[in-house]
């Protein structure tokens, strides 16, 4: 039986979370905690005796950094990557670079969390909860998926919110469901797939 692996990684800690900025399509680099991170995630998955055939990650350094390093942990410098923006974190439009204080203060507390925690109401000229899954579902059922089924074992490096749009259909979750999910920094979640795609097991690597 093919092994039809699938990990998910978020990218370890970036500049901008570092500073509580909304980050957005904004492609600040890793933190020194953030490189750590990247590569105790490899580590982890080194530690399982994990290996890949494919990686998928976005345009956002952060990630693409994250999945380099952990690569490097694993042996596996030079994997066929392929990378897309749909992918990509939220765009969270005017709140791109702000800090997160300073949004408060201009827009409110209530309407800030709106914008944060709600699955359908967008910040100005960006993207709710919502329009991201429209964009990332589509990428993980043409591209992603087909590749777990076939046995390729999988690795993605990607974002909190496009990674919940996966675990969203890996999981049956309700929009309720997924707004509540933290994903930590460089954390892998390792699932096994049956042959229809649903979740056979689940391994969360969070420490």
């Amino acid at each position: 039986m093919s092994d039809r692996l699938l990990v998910l990684v978020r990218h370890g800690q970036s500049e901008w979370n570092l500073k509580n900025l909304f980050t957005g399509w904004k492609d600040p680099d890793l933190t020194e905690q953030g490189i750590a991170e990247a590569k105790e995630a490899g580590r982890k998955l080194k530690a399982q005796g994990l290996s890949f055939d494919i990686a998928f990650t976005s345009v956002l350094k952060r990630a693409q950094h994250t999945l380099d390093l952990a690569l490097a942990e694993i042996g596996q410098t030079g994997l066929k990557t392929l990378k897309d923006l749909a992918l990509n974190e939220r765009d969270y439009g005017d709140l791109s670079g702000l800090n997160k204080d300073d949004a408060r203060k201009k827009w409110g507390e209530d309407q800030v969390l709106i914008w944060r925690r709600s699955y359908d109401v967008s910040p100005p000229g960006g993207e709710s909860l919502k329009d991201t899954l429209a964009r990332a579902l589509p990428y993980y059922v043409q591209e992603i998926l087909p590749c777990v089924l076939r046995g390729e074992r999988t690795l993605v490096a990607a974002h909190g919110n496009s990674l919940r749009a996966l675990i969203m259909v890996l999981e049956k979750l309700s929009p309720e469901q997924i707004l509540k999910r933290e994903l930590a920094t460089g954390a892998p979640i390792i699932y096994r797939l049956n042959a229809d795609s649903t979740v056979a097991s689940k391994l969360d690597l969070t420490s």
